[in-house]
């Protein structure tokens, strides 16, 4: 299966022999590491005790006109070469998946991207697959294939041949490392003492599925904050765990069951634009965005990031990011929820009452322009936490509400937008398209303050839709039918924030 993205094609494994001196060549558009299978495939084959073709073997990979990355056509290489050479039956092999690495010992190695490749498979009509042994789960998740699990060359072929293996071998660990696995370990927001308005923007984020922006001196509690969002956020449905479960194969991460929690992706400011965005100089790998995916994308200490935050323009408004290089072009899902965060300033005292800022007004000024105006201009909630009061520390204050109870509210909330937004290809206020918001949904019975806010430069055209989105969401979250005055108020001034206290 070459895949290209998410997105598989059946790839047709095709050997002969004779025609001129012994030696083996690949066609079909391989790239580098495919094109030298055929040293590692050889060496396999007869590590395990199997004749390799003497006379001259032609690999052709079909489509030829389809680029082809990667080393997990090994074993259909090496299936295809020992057929030659009467090892094979024909019956057996036609409309069998094979997909796997190959060891120069005969070991079989795991590969990354084993789901994504077998919902093409389930999708172009095959039955049959055989992966590495150890890979079964995952391949298992998708239903209407059969899956087995082989850790040597040998047991490759006797499976392929309609005979079993007792005791497979434990197939080698893949060439590529393996990324380290999220932990599992979720936030609440019980955890959290004061801030209650940063809480109930976080709510509405998550409700709405809006983007936020945080901002705050070093220490107050942004990140504290923004790591609690996946506690209140929905659990993923059916097609949205197999969609973000497939990108996580597709990047190498071993999965014993299908992802049903959103995401959370904090890549560090020092990250490059590739691994923030996807891509790579062979095979095309999702970035951080579309880990992502369907979930959080949380970017601490914003400013320092630089120009690389204008490469999510395109993701905030369509969610996909395509990734083009001279041989190839894929395109990643990237439909996330931005939370950035950042201090006020270099040392991050500016404007903080009691602290003694010790940057001058150009520094200040040059890193807050380090965000760039079209980025912030995406973000629909921007919020400025103070410090928390040392009387909230204090034992008689009331417990903070948990995750759970927060959860509730939001979840009847996207009932309500479902509902709404019924015969649409959107589920939440977040994703809606302006046109729609503007002249299919009921508006507020006075724009007045929408149009005034405009014609100061407050908000810009998008911002106008923005403040539209937020005004639902707070009126999903009040359990009212049609944006009021007070929803329309609140909305514009969670969508410009501190934008007086900055100025």
């Amino acid at each position: 299966m070459a895949l290209q993205g998410i997105d598989g094609h059946p790839v047709e494994v095709e050997a002969a022999e004779g025609g001129g001196l012994p030696r083996t060549q690949i066609v079909g558009l391989p790239d580098k590491a495919l094109n030298e299978a055929k040293e590692r495939v050889k060496a396999a084959v007869r590590a395990c005790e199997y004749k390799w073709p003497e006379q001259l073997v032609t690999i052709n990979l079909s489509p030829a006109g389809l680029p082809k990355a990667g080393t997990h056509y090994d074993l259909a290489i090496a299936v295809a070469a020992l057929a030659t050479q009467g090892y094979i039956s024909h019956t057996g092999v036609g409309r069998t998946v094979l997909i796997g690495e190959l060891a120069l010992d005969g070991r079989v190695r795991r590969v990354r991207g084993i789901l994504p490749a077998m919902l093409a498979a389930v999708k172009a009509g095959f039955e049959r697959a055989i992966v590495p042994y150890g890979q079964q789960e995952e391949a298992a998740l998708v239903p209407g294939i059969t899956v087995e699990g082989a850790g040597r060359l040998d047991e490759v072929v006797r499976l392929v041949n309609g005979l079993t293996v007792a005791n497979p071998t434990e197939a080698a660990p893949p060439s590529d490392p393996v990324p380290e696995r999220s932990s599992a370990f979720i936030p609440d927001l019980a955890d959290v003492a004061g801030h209650e308005d940063g809480k109930f923007a976080l709510e509405v984020a998550a409700a709405g599925r809006h983007h936020l922006f945080l901002s705050g001196a070093p220490g107050v509690g942004k990140t504290m904050l923004a790591s609690r969002l996946p506690s209140i956020l929905p659990e993923l449905d059916p097609d949205e765990s197999v969609e973000v479960s497939a990108l996580h194969s597709l990047a190498g991460h071993e999965l014993s069951g299908l992802i049903t929690r959103p995401p959370f992706a904090d890549p560090h400011h020092s990250t490059t634009q590739v691994a923030l965005v996807g891509g790579g100089s062979g095979e095309l790998k999702p970035g951080a965005i579309s880990l992502a995916h369907r979930g959080v994308l949380f970017l601490d200490e914003c400013p320092d990031f630089g120009t690389k935050l204008d490469a999510l323009r395109t993701p905030l408004e369509n969610g996909w990011i395509n990734v083009s290089r001279a041989r190839m072009s894929t395109r990643f899902p990237a439909r996330f929820q931005l939370v950035l965060a950042a201090n006020p300033c270099p040392c991050g005292k500016y404007g903080v009452a009691g602290m003694d800022c010790t940057c001058d007004s150009v520094k200040v000024r040059r890193y807050q322009e380090r965000l760039s105006g079209p980025i912030l201009d995406r973000i629909d909630i921007k919020h400025h936490m103070a410090a928390v009061n040392r009387v909230l520390l204090a034992e008689d204050v009331a417990a903070p509400e948990p995750s759970a109870v927060v959860l509730d509210r939001v979840l009847e909330a996207r009932a309500r937008q479902r509902y709404r937004l019924r015969g649409t290809p959107w589920t939440t206020n977040g994703e809606v398209a302006g046109p729609y918001l503007r002249k299919r949904l009921p508006l507020p019975d006075d724009l007045g303050l929408l149009n005034a806010a405009l014609q100061r430069g407050a908000i810009s055209a998008r911002g106008v839709d923005k403040v539209l989105k937020l005004a639902w969401t707070l009126t999903d979250l009040g359990g009212a039918d049609r944006i009021s005055d007070r929803e329309l108020r609140v909305a514009l001034q969670m969508r410009q924030g501190d934008q007086d206290r900055a100025a």
